[in-house]
């Protein structure tokens, strides 16, 4: 089974891409929405951890930046009536302390935020999850992945949400990124727009 791959980006496709290792084989790698929008241009390197999911009519490859990541992967598909969409949508909208979090407070009203969720079924992935608790890892160490790296996909996400194309915003979120350090992902956000508005005046 494969655990991890690194290689060469092959070829962007729409969930992730096809990443060429070198030994000649191309892999297509389900990616999570925040490694999506931080994925290498084609033609660099990337590594990723990977969880192979085999079932009678499909064999997916879904790829995360840490152990730890695919550990919550494999830990959110053991939830009842969860699969592998909502798992990773649930992994696009939190990361790991955020997710432990939520679970600990039992919040529901930001669980249901994640698409294909009602409040209902939050509240029973929840409680599910809170016997999983010992078992859902804690976050990856700083250097598994650079802190600039899931907060730069965290803002794209954010602003192509909000209707702005990626091309579009890209250069300015690397500008605000080098200005403004100090600045959490939501604080960013919002001078992204602030600027937005000021260009489109």
């Amino acid at each position: 089974m494969i655990g991890y791959l690194q290689g060469q980006v092959f070829l962007k496709t729409a969930r992730g891409c096809v990443l060429l290792t070198q030994g000649g084989v191309g892999y297509n790698l389900v990616l999570p929405l925040r490694l999506l929008h931080s994925l290498p241009e084609q033609g660099e390197q990337a590594a990723y951890y990977v969880f192979t999911l085999v079932r009678e009519d499909v064999l997916e490859l879904f790829a995360f930046s840490s152990w730890e990541e695919r550990t919550a992967f494999e830990v959110l598909l053991g939830v009842s009536k969860l699969g592998p969409k909502t798992a990773l949508a649930i992994l696009s909208h939190f990361d790991l302390p955020a997710l432990r979090k939520t679970v600990v407070r039992q919040d529901g009203y930001s669980l249901a935020k994640v698409p294909g969720i009602g409040r209902k079924s939050a509240q029973r992935i929840l409680l599910e999850l809170q016997d999983k608790l010992k078992v859902l890892p804690v976050a990856p160490q700083a250097d598994a992945m650079p802190t600039s790296s899931w907060q730069r996909g965290d803002i794209l996400a954010g602003l192509t949400n909000l209707g702005y194309g990626e091309a579009e915003v890209a250069p300015l979120v690397d500008e605000i990124m080098r200005e403004e350090a100090d600045l959490g992902v939501g604080e960013m956000i919002r001078v992204a727009l602030k600027r937005l508005a000021a260009k489109r005046a």
